[in-house]
C-alpha cells in the first residue's frame, strides 16, 4: 500500500517546512544564521564563550559558557544585534589551516572550549570568518554573506540548560534555540505549527481528560494511568489480541525479569547494557561475576524458551507468539518526553518461528496485520522505512550471509506489495533488519509505529531447531512484530493526532446521560445500566449543574455522544442525542439509540 495524504485535521493550507537535513538551502541559512547569533552574543556579553551550534530539524541551537543568565530580554536584544550584522552583509569567508595553527589563534582568544572541540575534529581543519570580525571553527556550508538572510524570517526562542558534551559531571552551559527560514511566510507556518502542537500536545491533553499522571516520587518516565486512561489501554489491547487470535496468533504471558544469562545469549547484555536497569545480585561476588537479575529490555528470550520447551516439528510451524509484554529501559533524564519516550512501555510483541520456506507469505501476512491496524486506527500517512544495516559498522552481530538474507526477504516484500518505501541504513537492529511504518501526523512530525524484523540470528545464538519433513532437524527463522509499538507512544501520538477528541470506538466514556433534574435521574441509570450492559461505556452525570453546564462540561471532556433525559424524554423512553460530530439529532428511542450504538461500535464509526 503507498503512502497516502493525510486526513484532514481542520488546519489551514499547509506550507511545506523541510527539515534541515532535506534542505541544502536551509542548512546554509541556519548555519549561517547560528554563527550570526554567537557573534551578537560575544558582541553583548563579551564573557559568554562560545561552545557548539548545530542546525537541528527545525532550527539550530548554539551553547554559551556565561557567568550571568540570559533572559528572555536579552534574546530581543541578540536578535537586534544579529539584525544589524545581518544588514552590514558581512562576507562569509571559509579558511582552511592546519590543526597548528588553529590551536595558536584558538589560544589567543582564551576559548577552552574550542581546543576540545578541535581535539575531535579530522583534517581539514575549517574556521567561518564573518568579515573580520568573528570566526569559529565550522565544516559549513554557509551562505556567501549575512545580507543574503531575511531577519523576519529569523526568530530566537527560548533559553535551555545544556551540560557540556551532554555529561552532568561536567559545566552547565545555556542553550539558545533559534530557527531559521528561507521566507516570513514559512516562519509565520512553522509559529503557527508550534502552537496547534501546544494545542495538541498529549502531556496536556492527557491530564485535561485525566488519563494519566506522572508522580515524582514514583519517578520520571513512569506513567500511572488513570481509569479513563487504563480503558484506553483495554480497549486498545482487545482489539488487537482479537485481531491477532483471528489469524492464529498464541497468547503468552512472561515474567519482567530474568537471570542475565539470558540477555548474554541473546546479545542484549552485551550490545544493549547501557541502556538496561543495573543488574540485582546476590552479594558482591555475584555482582563481580555478572550473575544476578536484569529488568527485561526485550521479550524475545522469553518467547525462544517457550519455543524450545520442546522439539518442534514442521507441521507444528509457524509458531505465532504473542504478548502485551512491559519493558524497562534506562533513558536517560533529558531525552524522557510525556508518554513518548519512557522508562516502561508495553510492546505489543509478537515472535514468529517459520521454516525458511514460510519467512516470505508469513511476513506479508504480518504487513497485512499492520496496515489493518492502521486503517482502524485513521492513521494514513505513512511511509516504509527499509531500515537495514551499516556495513562499516560493528554494532551488528551475525554473518554477511544471513544479513543478506534477512535484507532481502524485507525487500521482497514491500516489492510484492507495491508500497513506497525509504532505506535506513544504520537503522537495524543489532541482531536483524526491520520494516519501520513511519508516521507522519497532522504537524507533519514524524514517528515510528509498527516494525517487523527477519531474524537469522537469535535461533542461532539460541540452538533452535525442528524437525522437517525428511526427518532432519533444521533452524527456524524468526519473525519480531509489534504493529503498535510501545503502546504508550501510540497513545501519546493518537491524543495529539485526533486533539483529545477520540472516535467513540476509543472514547474511555463513550455515552454521558444528563438528567435535567433528580427526577429523571432513576431512568438515566436505568439506560446506563442497560447500556453497560451491552459493552458501551456510559455514564450519568449527578452533579446536580443546570443543564447548560452539563453540557459544557461533557464537550470540554471530549464525550462523542451526550443524552439529554427531561420529562418528555422519560414518558417516552427516549433520548435527545447530541454528538461531537453530527450535532443535535434530536430525540431517538432508548432502543433506536441502542441499536445504533451498536453498530457503530462494531464497525468502529461515528453514531
Amino acid at each position: 500500500m503507498p503512502s497516502s495524504e493525510a486526513p484532514s485535521s481542520g488546519l489551514a493550507e499547509k506550507i511545506h517546512l523541510p527539515r534541515t537535513s532535506e534542505s541544502e538551502a536551509l542548512k546554509k541559512i541556519r548555519h549561517t544564521t547560528s554563527h550570526v547569533m554567537a557573534m551578537a552574543v560575544q558582541k553583548l556579553f563579551p564573557k559568554a564563550q562560545v561552545t557548539i551550534g548545530p542546525w537541528i530539524d527545525n532550527g539550530f541551537y548554539y551553547d554559551f559558557d556565561s557567568p550571568e543568565p540570559f533572559t528572555e530580554k536579552d534574546l530581543k536584544a541578540i536578535k537586534k544585534e544579529m539584525v544589524k550584522i545581518i544588514n552590514r552583509k558581512l562576507p562569509v569567508v571559509r579558511e582552511e589551516v592546519s590543526r597548528e595553527e588553529a590551536e595558536q589563534r584558538i589560544k589567543a582568544i582564551n576559548e577552552p572550549y574550542k581546543l576540545e572541540i578541535l581535539e575531535g575534529l579530522e583534517a581539514p581543519i575549517t574556521i567561518y570568518h564573518l568579515g573580520e570580525h568573528w570566526w569559529d571553527l565550522c565544516a559549513g556550508p554557509h551562505l556567501e554573506n549575512t545580507g543574503e538572510l531575511k531577519p523576519d524570517a529569523i526568530e530566537l526562542e527560548s533559553v535551555a540548560g545544556a551540560y557540556w558534551r551532554g555529561d552532568e559531571t561536567k559545566a552547565q552551559l545555556q542553550r539558545i534555540y533559534g530557527t531559521a527560514w528561507e521566507s516570513p511566510e514559512q516562519l509565520t507556518e512553522y509559529k503557527r505549527r508550534k502552537e496547534e502542537a501546544l494545542r495538541r500536545d498529549h502531556r496536556k491533553l492527557g491530564k485535561e481528560l485525566g488519563l494519566f499522571i506522572f508522580s515524582d516520587i514514583v519517578g520520571p518516565g513512569l506513567p500511572l494511568w488513570t481509569p479513563k486512561g487504563t480503558l484506553l489501554r483495554f480497549t486498545l489491547e482487545d482489539f488487537l489480541k482479537q485481531e491477532q487470535l483471528k489469524r492464529g496468533y498464541l497468547p503468552v504471558v512472561t515474567p519482567h525479569i530474568a537471570r542475565v544469562d539470558l540477555f548474554k545469549t541473546s546479545g542484549h547484555w552485551q550490545k544493549y547494557k547501557e541502556d538496561m536497569f543495573p543488574m540485582m545480585a546476590d552479594d558482591e561476588q555475584a555482582e563481580a561475576e555478572e550473575q544476578g537479575f536484569v529488568l527485561k529490555p526485550m521479550n524475545c528470550p522469553f518467547h525462544i524458551q517457550l519455543y524450545k520447551s520442546e522439539l518442534r516439528s514442521y507441521r507444528t510451524l509457524p509458531m505465532r507468539l504473542a504478548e502485551f509484554g512491559t519493558v524497562y529501559r534506562y533513558e536517560q533524564s533529558g531525552e524522557l518526553g510525556g508518554l513518548t519516550r519512557v522508562r516502561g512501555f508495553t510492546v505489543d510483541d509478537s515472535h514468529l518461528f517459520v521454516t525458511p520456506e514460510q519467512l516470505d507469505a508469513e511476513f506479508l501476512s504480518v504487513v497485512d496485520l499492520i496496515l489493518s491496524v492502521f486503517k482502524s486506527l485513521k492513521l494514513q500517512n505513512f511511509k516504509a522505512r527499509l531500515s537495514f544495516r551499516d556495513p562499516a559498522s560493528d554494532k551488528y552481530m551475525g554473518s554477511d550471509e544471513v544479513w543478506n538474507k534477512a535484507e532481502g526477504a524485507i525487500r521482497r516484500a514491500v516489492e510484492t506489495l507495491g508500497m513506497n518505501y525509504f532505506e535506513g541504513i544504520g537503522e537495524a537492529a543489532f541482531y536483524g533488519p526491520k520494516l519501520d511504518f513511519i508516521f507522519q501526523d497532522a504537524l507533519d512530525r514524524e514517528w515510528q509505529l509498527g516494525t517487523v524484523q527477519v531474524d537469522y540470528n537469535l535461533p542461532e545464538r539460541f540452538d533452535l531447531e525442528y524437525v522437517a519433513e525428511d526427518g532432519t532437524r533444521q533452524r527456524p527463522v524468526m519473525i519480531h512484530r509489534a504493529p503498535f509499538g510501545s503502546l504508550e507512544r501510540l497513545i501519546g501520538i493518537l491524543i495529539e493526532e485526533y486533539a483529545g477528541d477520540f472516535p467513540l470506538w476509543l472514547a474511555p466514556e463513550q455515552v454521558r446521560l444528563l438528567p435535567v433534574s433528580q427526577d429523571q435521574v432513576e431512568f438515566s441509570q436505568n439506560v446506563v445500566n442497560l447500556m453497560r450492559s451491552l459493552g458501551i461505556r456510559a455514564e450519568v452525570d449527578l452533579s446536580g449543574e443546570r443543564l447548560g453546564k452539563l453540557i459544557r462540561n461533557a464537550e470540554k471532556e471530549k464525550i462523542p455522544v451526550m443524552a439529554v433525559i427531561g420529562a418528555k424524554e422519560v414518558e417516552a423512553n427516549s433520548l435527545s442525542i447530541r454528538t461531537r460530530t453530527n450535532g443535535e439529532l434530536g430525540s431517538i428511542p432508548v432502543v433506536e439509540v441502542l441499536d445504533k450504538l451498536k453498530v457503530a461500535l462494531a464497525n468502529h464509526d461515528n453514531f
